[in-house]
């Protein structure tokens, strides 16, 4: 039975290495519409969905933003968190994200990126290689589960 499950994880984390980011267009801080395809540019990437309504959600992006500068020193990534709360909420969106002058945010209110990735419920955190290939992904937030994303950053540099 062991063996029966470490083949069939073995199995999903190959399948999650070579899914690629998909290529949507959505809306960037400062309103300009941009390809997700442009944020694969050889660095690793911590992406995360993320809305307004979500505790856990905002609990990660701030504990991320706070150790950012501490794991910068450690590995070469870039941190995108992507809102998916739709055009009535996306001020409060936006106030929300200014204090993550470090990430790249951007704002998916037609939730097209969301359904692109499959993303069913926020938190969802990807880890993308400097390719764009999702080589990680977990759903939910337990507070110091946010160190596991910088261990799969390392393991890429």
């Amino acid at each position: 039975m062991k063996k029966l499950f470490v083949t069939v994880a073995a199995a999903l984390l190959a399948g999650a290495a070579l899914a690629q980011m998909p290529d949507v267009k959505i809306e960037n801080h400062q309103g300009d519409v941009i390809n997700t395809s442009s944020l694969v540019n050889g660095k690793p990437t911590i992406l995360s969905f993320w809305s307004t309504t979500c505790k856990p959600c905002l609990m990660e992006l701030n504990t991320i933003n706070d150790q950012l500068m501490d794991w910068l020193d450690e590995a070469d990534f870039q941190v995108v968190a992507v809102s998916i709360d739709d055009t009535r909420s996306a001020a409060k969106a936006k106030a929300l994200a200014s204090g993550w002058s470090d990430f790249i945010v951007l704002y998916d209110k037609n939730q097209d990126f969301k359904r692109a990735m499959n993303v069913n419920m926020v938190p969802h955190v990807f880890v993308l290689d400097g390719e764009g290939k999702i080589v990680y992904n977990h759903t939910g937030y337990t507070p110091g589960s946010e160190a596991e994303l910088l261990e799969v950053i390392k393991g890429l540099q």
